[in-house]
């Protein structure tokens, strides 16, 4: 009886160090596929993308989001974006370090972007009959892209615009860069429509909040979406934030259904910061950094799981 007692114990005992022997087992294979994934090429391994929600200044978000992925190793084959997503995204797919588009959230302020928003005042846009052309938004759009064409960027990119007469959701991947992300984040109802090639172009985000079919239509088989669809938790001070937050609140029901075609889904908790609110961006990044690394090996699971098939064909 005693020896049986002491088989018993030395078992007990032995499961936590069988276990733990499994789990390291387990992670150096999840390991050795991984490096065997991040150093493989399409066709070879699934191609992936990236698809960067709207968003106004909760966006800038994105920029953590992708500076984790790079410091992961993680690939990115190909970059869709919409509104913010098609700011963040187009300096990302140009070749701008994440260092540089980090200081355009420092430099926030001293470039005034935020002017485009504060400055619109109900009582002029009903004298005028008008809408505002943001001016400062397009300066920096122009000095950053103004000479780049969509053929010339390091990564392929898309981005995502409406036609306001006909409700047509329009992707770009092709032509002018700079042309194409004005229209992307040009606001309805707030800023006038771009027009360009016999069309009248607003913001993205009324039709593809998050560009996933935007990634799959430029040759992505997995995509992780970046998604800043919370809605602000504070109330609309004015009738202009009023009209943001509609915007916003259809942003999001967009999101959901969007997320359902997404490999993995990374949603930085930044639901207290405004559309408007463009001094906080280097505090949305932030988010978006802590949130990303938090959710990085969810997200290399994710896609081994579904690279399994692919890679099994090269062993």
């Amino acid at each position: 009886m005693r020896f049986l007692f002491k088989i018993i114990i030395l078992s007990v005992a032995l499961v936590p160090a069988l276990a733990a022997a499994q789990e390291t087992d387990d992670e150096i294979l999840r390991d050795a596929l991984w490096t065997r994934l991040a150093s493989s090429k399409p066709p070879a391994r699934p191609s992936v993308g990236v698809a960067l929600s709207g968003g106004g200044a909760r966006g800038f978000a994105h920029t953590g989001v992708l500076e984790a992925l790079e410091y992961a190793g993680f690939p990115v084959d190909y970059i869709a974006g919409t509104s913010m997503g098609a700011v963040i995204g187009s300096l990302y797919a140009s070749g701008f370090p994440a260092s540089d588009i980090w200081k355009f959230g420092r430099d926030v302020t001293e470039l005034k972007i935020s002017r485009d928003f504060k400055s619109i005042k109900l009582l002029s846009l009903l004298i005028t009959d008008s809408l505002i052309t943001p001016t400062h938004i397009n300066r920096f759009l122009e000095g950053r892209l103004g000479a780049l064409t969509f053929e010339k960027l390091k990564i392929p990119f898309a981005c995502s615009a409406m036609d306001l007469r006909t409700g047509e959701k329009i992707i770009f991947t092709e032509g002018p860069l700079a042309i194409a992300v004005r229209a992307s984040v040009n606001l309805p109802g707030i800023f006038a429509p771009l027009q360009y090639r016999h069309r009248y172009l607003v913001d993205g985000g009324v039709v593809d909040f998050v560009p996933v079919g935007a990634a799959k239509q430029l040759g992505a088989d997995w995509v992780l979406a970046s998604v800043t669809g919370s809605v602000s938790n504070r109330l609309p001070e004015n009738v202009l934030m009023s009209l943001l937050q509609v915007i916003d609140i259809r942003g999001s029901l967009l999101a959901r259904s969007a997320e359902k075609e997404a490999g993995f889904v990374i949603e930085p908790e930044v639901g207290d910061i405004s559309i408007a609110d463009f001094e906080r961006c280097e505090e949305a990044g932030e988010a978006g950094l802590v949130e990303a690394t938090r959710r990085i090996d969810a997200a290399r699971e994710a896609l081994l799981i579904y690279s399994a098939p692919r890679l099994a064909e090269k062993i």
